[in-house]
């Protein structure tokens, strides 16, 4: 063995030896953990189930579309059987209990998806009805990241309550990544939701939202504080939005007493952090621009090199 390959079996000893201090980190059965790439899979799976005109999987050449979305069906209830019964196993249950309920959860699950599907079809009307720049609600289906994270979500908050650990924020959390919006599945929102644009939008664990509610970009529905840590769990942190409210972009509303009214508007960049009646519109004041003309003298002159 030469000098390179020694070097080499040594850094590779080193790390070996560094997964046996007994931390979070240093697990090494990669069957006891969810599988990301499966779930992330999945979602896909379940918006065709949610969508089923619109998301067609290539490899289903069946023309007998109920037959297909059958197919469909069954497969997604065995992938996240699985995954469920792996994430339960995780709580403490044995394996062989922790699949049986899994059955049972995944059931339930799936007899949720009508409710589910109504909800969505409200958002995707508010959305269409919401954005003069929509063409149509197959655009909207095919191209908006709100409604792409708002299903998600969804989704997810129907096994977050029914209380499947990980799974939830795995799906909510890939949305995120995708759309730039990020709904924790605890947070409770009613029908007609829109999200316009979307990107940096923040809806906390504990938020509660009522219906035909409609916010852009940057918007944050946060906690006033995080700094207590787990010691903070369970307790109610974010904001409460009534019906029939708008919030602009960049506005903040922080804590778990905060109540904003029915029909109340926020405008853009508004910081909140107190309840507002409803009715109410909110503003930022004589929000001062300075301009400042440079003189010619100032101007930096680009010119062109000869050719």
């Amino acid at each position: 063995m030469g000098y390179f390959e020694r070097q080499i079996q040594g850094v590779v000893d080193q790390i070996l030896d560094d997964y046996q201090t007994g931390r979070d980190i240093d697990q090494l059965d990669i069957f006891r953990h969810p599988d990301r790439e499966l779930m992330v899979a999945l979602i896909g799976k379940l918006r065709r189930i949610v969508f089923p005109g619109y998301f067609r999987d290539k490899s289903y050449n069946f023309y007998n579309a109920r037959h297909s979305q059958s197919m469909l069906i069954e497969d997604v209830i065995f992938d996240l059987t699985g995954q469920i019964g792996l994430v339960l196993q995780g709580t403490g249950l044995e394996a062989q209990v922790a699949q049986e309920r899994a059955k049972v959860l995944c059931v339930e699950f799936f007899r949720r998806i009508p409710a589910v599907r109504a909800l969505v079809d409200t958002d995707l009307q508010a959305a269409y009805d919401g954005d003069p720049a929509a063409t149509g609600k197959d655009e909207v289906i095919f191209s908006y990241p709100g409604l792409f994270a708002i299903t998600v979500y969804r989704l997810a908050h129907e096994l977050y309550a029914l209380g499947v650990p990980m799974l939830p924020r795995m799906m909510t959390e890939h949305a995120h990544s995708v759309t730039g919006i990020d709904i924790h599945p605890g947070a409770s929102i009613g029908s007609h939701f829109f999200i316009d644009h979307g990107t940096g939008i923040v809806i906390g664990q504990t938020t509660v939202i009522g219906e035909n509610v409609k916010i852009y970009q940057g918007v944050t529905l946060g906690a006033l504080s995080t700094r207590g840590g787990q010691r903070l769990k369970g307790v109610r942190r974010h904001p409460t939005i009534e019906d029939n409210v708008t919030i602009y972009a960049g506005a903040s509303i922080l804590g778990g007493d905060t109540v904003i009214g029915h029909d109340c508007v926020i405008g853009s960049n508004a910081f909140i952090t107190r309840s507002i009646a409803p009715g109410t519109t909110v503003s930022i004041k004589h929000q001062e621009l300075q301009f400042k003309t440079r003189k010619p003298a100032d101007l930096t002159v680009i010119s062109k090199d000869p050719e």
